[in-house]
């Protein structure tokens, strides 16, 4: 099957005004009268009569829009907005109009409702605990605001989580739903302790109750129009979320109010009629008390088409490779591939789909590119060549054939690899199978039967010897996936020799030396990350034959030596040659004899005595190669910040820095006769001479011309597919996927946006139960970033300036020539005056690292002054935050134990983490009598393992000197008693730590029961790579058969965190904790 690409017609959906039924309709609020409903659809703000009809659109930005929310007499509309970059308030008039700007901090403010009297509106947006709190620090944790509606300054209603608020007529009362901790907004079916659940809010005493304590979801609740009734979202019936209605007075008589099946409410709100309003499979539903829901029929004109996005792209590529002779490379940017000039800017596009293409490779002719494609819904391989003779690359070809090999809906296969005389195509079968087809019978043989790869992701690295006989590649030697051996396999097929048989990772093998050795990189000798991942690596050689490892060991002089011995030899070998040439005909003395590669010798017997250290320091390595002559490594390392290039001279043992590159990935490739060093990075690609070692930039002009709904259709179709193969349950936890694609898939079509779309995709994903899932969506707009000063503020002063609550630690205004102090007042930032009416934050917007002159008053001494700081942005903030928090705790620690018991906080599971625990307890905390080990909001990694290790020392004597004990052995793990707190916002291996700490009988879990997410994932990119997914793809399993993810992890003592005694400073669940290991530590005295 061939076809020549010579251009590529795009098909314009023809503009026009067309009236059409919407799907996805989202942010779904009926208005107090009960007579409209305002809506989110393709980004925009519509309203519709409540009984149906055409909808009219209310806002026209090309920004996104959303979270419409009505005023108290249904005459104006609050939403959010990205027209600022980030998520902002605004408000307009019902009838639609200009909208005023409310907010200005660079935090998204996403609207709640209006106060009872229509004077404020309520939003949720992360900006600042209350400066007493007791709560830990994160900025997925929102806390509760109000703004005037004429605009001004922001208020705090609440420093705890409460979203979808509504108000009781009163205004004094408000019901809520909470947030835990970071599971996906949109999952589904799932009974844990992280589920939402609703609250009854009293602003008169501040109490919290909790009217609902159920294990599953529930959310969206809404006071009926007397106050007496809530409403509220629930997948009680074990199916999905329905209606579900409880008396104030008795929460625990519920009532069922819709029975839908198969797909969630969403977005329940209620009218002063008592009509209700929600949505329901993407279409909106209305419903009066004692009647059936109503479907209501809403027409939409648009004038819509699809957009065909002009993207030009001059980095970015996401892999790379070079032709043989080193004149082209052949890169994939935005899913498509292209051909650039090593030497020009020319560039050409080989492929125009909105599918992917991947893993390129060059034929030994350089007019032949082979590659992989996803565009008919599975992965094949497919070859483009130069169609005219004339035409010598890629760059500058008018006509491409392009060619489908072994074309099939079912097998998949990628990751080609031309053999070294380019008559045979490798390639990777079903994601672990190393296949080859040869390119004239079209005849396929396995070359490896995949057991020996266990990852799902696609592939592994390979490469054809220089004879074409063997192959390298990185395999599961001994059942001990993730870590990988280097092999090496008879290209016919047969057994795979291990070569590095080791417990460490060795990976990227490359046949160098004309084959007579490989070289890869491992972690073998490098320093070991905790967290079971991560080292530092090094270079090494394994070399093929005892000759090619005695000419490697050869010294400078010697090797000088047999170098020239070799040389005089071919001399006088070449000499008898051309003397025999005399006498041939003109045609015969003209062609170019083929120079024959030679046979590899292949000596397995004592192999593993010939692999070579060569870089002399261990380092984070990217990629590494030799030149033909053997002679020079070079390297790419990060020794700090990115990737920079290093050379080693081989025979000397020397290395220096060869330039500073502070790059990105990069793959490092040389052509054919190793006369040109190619880096090819997606930052940046350059091309370097070996001889002048100067480095010259390859630029390029990748013009793509992309149909974002037949991407974004096809993005789909991905998704889909990588969760079928990759999903750690083969079924899919129940759920028919190919049903629910169907289901989800109609929404596609109403989509033209990336929000929608992430959100879709975790609609649809969230069907599976599952953590680690969903779809993410990171903007690239440009807009506020407002700037901290370093201080908290209290949310309760209400005149002039800004009341300095606390000068964080380490924070700009942290240093000794500085006066500021808490219960100073901030009046001026940059000369302008911060009014009681005013919102800061609009002063500090793109201040961060600028010096800023800050006016400054101390009501106690009456003093004015002014001092120039440089802001800090807010994720220097959060770090700020964080280690005050430790401080905190650790100092409650010591205080409520009289200084017996230490203090550690996991806060990620993982190598900087785990350090920082170790370097505490056995070294500040070394003599004390136990240690409580805090886990809570620890979103994880991988250390249970280690964790386990460290705490579960047993004493087993101890080391004297002269008559004095110096050191208990173990003396690198705590021996001494510890207990462990945990909460409903642990997650992933924070599950996993705790399960291995208790399953071992380490200690005793304190704190509130942990939701089942020990599973392992991988984070997908798309090729739109604003979007990404999850996959969970390895589940943990114990003994008994049962695996963790969805098994919550219930504590040895239950404690609840009082959100009351929290926000005041008050850590409940952590004086719990210290209390009962006191206990222990005194039970065995």
């Amino acid at each position: 099957m061939k076809k020549l690409l010579t251009c590529l017609a795009l098909s314009f959906v023809a503009a026009s005004s067309y009236a059409a039924t919407p799907l996805w309709l989202r942010d779904v609020q009926i208005s107090p009268d009960g007579t409209e409903i305002a809506f989110c659809y393709k980004g925009d703000i519509y309203k519709v009569p409540a009984n149906g009809g055409t909808a009219t659109q209310l806002t026209t930005q090309a920004s996104y829009e959303c979270s419409p929310i009505w005023s108290p007499d249904s005459k104006q509309i609050a939403f959010a907005s990205d027209r600022n970059g980030n998520f902002d308030l605004f408000v307009m008039s019902a009838d639609g109009g200009a909208a005023r700007r409310l907010t200005t901090h660079s935090a998204s403010e996403i609207p709640s409702t209006f106060t009872t009297d229509g004077n404020y509106i309520l939003f949720s947006a992360s900006i600042q605990d209350p400066a007493n709190s007791a709560l830990f620090p994160t900025s997925a944790m929102t806390e509760l605001y109000k703004v005037p509606v004429t605009g001004g300054r922001t208020e705090q209603v609440l420093g705890t989580p409460a979203e979808m608020v509504c108000f009781d007529k009163s205004g004094k009362t408000f019901l809520y739903q909470d947030r835990k901790g970071f599971e996906d907004e949109w999952r589904k079916h799932h009974t844990s302790s992280i589920t939402r659940d609703v609250w009854l809010y009293d602003s008169e005493n501040g109490k919290h109750t909790n009217l609902t304590a159920h294990a599953g979801e529930d959310r969206n609740p809404v006071f009926a129009p007397d106050g007496q009734t809530v409403y509220f979202l629930s997948e009680r019936d074990g199916s999905t979320f329905n209606v579900y209605s409880f008396p104030i007075s008795s929460p625990q008589s519920l009532k069922t109010v819709t029975h839908f099946k198969t797909h969630p409410v969403r977005f329940l709100s209620m009218g002063s009629n008592g009509t209700l309003c929600y949505t329901y499979d993407g279409e909106i539903y209305t419903q009066k008390q004692g009647d059936k829901p109503q479907k209501v029929k809403i027409d939409i004109i648009r004038d819509d088409q699809n957009t065909i996005a002009d993207l030009n792209f001059s980095n970015g590529a996401t892999s790379a490779t070079v032709s043989p002779d080193g004149k082209q490379v052949a890169f994939i940017v935005r899913g498509e591939v292209f051909v650039t000039s090593a030497d020009y800017n020319t560039t050409k596009q080989i492929t125009h789909t909105p599918a992917r293409e991947a893993g390129l490779t060059f034929s030994p002719d350089n007019r032949t590119l082979a590659y992989a494609s996803e565009r008919n819904g599975n992965w094949e391989l497919y070859m483009a060549k130069i169609a005219r003779k004339e035409e010598a690359n890629f760059p500058n070809a008018t006509a491409i054939e392009e060619e489908v090999l072994l074309p099939s809906d079912k097998t998949e296969r990628t990751y080609p690899q031309f053999s070294p005389d380019g008559k045979e195509l490798a390639f990777i079968e079903d994601r672990n199978r190393l296949m080859v087809i040869n390119l004239e019978t079209k005849k396929v043989r396995q070359v490896t039967d995949g057991s020996t790869w266990f990852s799902t992701g696609g592939g592994f690295d390979y490469s054809w010897s220089p004879d074409g006989k063997w192959f390298t590649l990185e395999f599961i030697g001994n059942r001990h996936d993730p870590y990988s051996d280097i092999g090496m396999v008879s290209a016919q097929g047969g057994k795979i020799i291990n070569l590095t048989n080791s417990g460490y990772t060795s990976g990227s093998p490359r046949w160098v030396l004309d084959g007579n050795a490989i070289l890869f990189i491992t972690e073998r000798y490098g320093m070991r990350a905790h967290a079971s991942w991560g080292s530092l690596n090094d270079v090494m050689l394994v070399f093929m034959n005892q000759d090619a490892y005695d000419k490697f060991r050869l010294s400078k002089e010697d090797y000088e030596l047999q170098k020239e011995l070799e040389k005089e030899q071919k001399d006088t070998t070449e000499t008898k040659k051309n003397d025999k040439k005399k006498g041939d005909n003109k045609e015969k003395s003209e062609e170019k004899k083929e120079e024959k590669v030679k046979d590899i010798v292949v000596e397995l017997n004592n192999i593993e005595d010939r692999i070579v250290r060569l870089t002399p320091n261990s380092s984070d390595l990217g990629s590494a190669i030799i030149t033909k002559d053997g002679e020079t490594l070079y390297y790419l390392s990060a020794f700090e910040g990115g990737y920079d290039l290093w050379k080693m001279n081989l025979r000397k043992k020397d290395t220096k820095l060869l330039h500073k590159m502070d790059a990105g990935w990069a793959n490092m490739e040389m052509d054919k006769d190793g006369k040109n060093l190619f880096l090819l990075g997606s930052n940046t690609m350059q091309k370097m001479g070996t001889d002048s070692e100067s480095l010259k930039p390859i630029s390029y002009q990748a013009h793509v011309k992309m149909d974002l709904a037949a991407e974004r259709d096809y993005m789909f179709n991905h998704v889909y597919k990588q969760e079928q193969k990759r999903f750690y349950n083969l079924n899919m936890h129940g759920i028919d996927w190919d049903a629910m694609t169907k289901a989800y898939r109609k929404f596609l079509s109403h989509i033209n946006n990336n929000y929608d779309f992430a959100e879709l995709l975790s609609e649809y994903l969230g069907e599976l139960n599952v953590s680690h899932t969903g779809g993410r969506y990171r903007p690239r707009l440009k807009g506020d970033a407002t700037a901290t000063l370093g201080l908290l503020y209290d949310w309760n002063h209400n005149g002039k300036g800004l009341l300095i609550s606390e000068v964080v630690e380490k924070g700009p205004f942290d240093h000794a020539r500085s006066k500021v102090k808490a219960g100073n007042i901030i009046e001026k930032i940059d000369g302008q005056e911060i009014t009681p009416e005013s919102d800061y934050s609009v002063l500090l917007n793109g201040k961060a690292r600028k010096k800023t002159l800050v006016t400054l008053y101390n009501p106690q001494t009456k003093e004015r002054w002014e001092e120039v700081v440089v802001p800090v942005s807010n994720g220097v903030m959060s770090d700020l935050l964080y280690a005050r928090w430790v401080k905190q705790r650790a100092a409650d620690v010591d205080k409520w134990s009289n200084g017996r018991l230490g203090y550690v906080h996991i806060e990620s599971m993982g190598d900087d983490s785990f350090r920082s625990v170790y370097s505490d307890i056995l070294g500040k905390y070394n003599n004390r009598e136990g240690i409580v080990i805090d886990t809570r909001f620890n979103g994880g990694g991988r250390l249970h393992e280690d964790i386990e290790i460290l705490f579960s020392g047993k004493k087993y004597f101890t080391q004297v000197v002269r008559g004095r004990e110096a050191c208990d052995m173990p003396s690198r793990r705590w021996n001494k008693p510890s207990i462990m707190v945990q909460c409903e916002a642990n997650y992933s291996n924070a599950h996993g730590t705790p399960w291995v700490y208790s399953h071992q009988k380490i200690g005793k879990l304190v704190g509130m029961p942990v939701p089942g997410t020990m599973t392992s994932v991988n984070w997908i990119t798309l090729q739109d790579p604003t979007v990404y997914f999850g996959i969970p793809v390895v589940g943990y399993r114990t003994a008994e058969g049962t695996y963790l993810e969805n098994a919550q992890l219930e504590p040895d003592i239950k404690a609840p965190l009082d959100l009351n005694k929290a926000v005041n400073g008050e850590d409940t669940q952590l004086e719990v904790a210290v209390k009962e290991l006191l206990k222990e530590i005194d039970g065995k005295k």
